[in-house]
């Protein structure tokens, strides 16, 4: 028989798109077929690489503390300066403190040199904020001993205990640092003071003059012969 010429023959399949054919992993076989030589190297490039990383972290965190260090330097470079410099503005207080509202209305020339006087601590004053420079606020304020300095106790029932009930110097602090710190006479006898509250719970009371720096009922530091 002979093929019918009207029936169409029949047609090649179709080709589809190849696909990449992933690489063949290595195998345990092929691992296992490495030479001791090239395990040896391998390890070596891995302890390297990881000393590498290593160093560049330490060198990295070495920078950012020289960063730090100089700005630190270079904002507190003053400060030697300005913890001489305050003296000046306690005795301009002491100054104006000296001389009574009556004297002052009584004696024009002294009236004038107050004036002046308190012009002057103003300006000495606005310079100290400039430069980051600004009083301790102590009085009825709780007992902070990065802040503050306890003289002496007061009895005083009214307050809570190791509250700020005197102060004897102002203090000073440079850009949030403690330049001085306030010499203050503290409350005892009076309520236990209420605890600062943290994430972590309440804050445990000391006993009075513990905060201090002294064991409880030891008499507390003589006034500076300045005072």
């Amino acid at each position: 028989m002979t093929a019918d010429p009207a029936q169409p023959s029949a047609s090649p399949p179709e080709s589809s798109p190849e696909t990449p054919v992933p690489a063949p992993s290595p195998t345990s076989a092929e691992a296992a077929a490495k030479s001791p030589r090239e395990i040896e190297l391998e390890t070596e490039l891995a302890q390297v690489k990881d000393k590498a990383l290593r160093a560049l972290a330490e060198a990295e965190n070495t920078r950012r503390r020289v960063e730090a260090d100089k700005i630190e330097a270079v904002r507190y470079a003053a400060a030697d300066f300005a913890r001489e410099i305050v003296t000046v503005a306690d005795n301009l207080r002491r100054a104006l403190a000296s001389i009574g509202v009556e004297a002052r209305a009584k004696d024009p020339a002294l009236e004038t040199l107050a004036v002046g006087v308190e012009m002057t601590e103003r300006a000495l004053l606005a310079a100290f904020e400039r430069f980051g420079i600004k009083r301790i606020e102590a009085l009825e304020k709780r007992f902070d001993p990065h802040l503050h300095e306890a003289m002496f106790e007061i009895e005083d029932k009214t307050k809570p205990s190791g509250t700020v009930v005197q102060e004897l110097e102002t203090g000073y602090v440079m850009h949030n640092r403690p330049l001085r710190p306030a010499k203050v006479a503290v409350s005892k006898g009076g309520p236990p003071p209420v605890p600062a509250q943290s994430p972590a719970g309440p804050v445990p009371t000391q006993a009075p003059g513990a905060a201090y720096g002294r064991p409880q009922g030891e008499t507390g530091a003589k006034l500076d012969e300045q005072l």
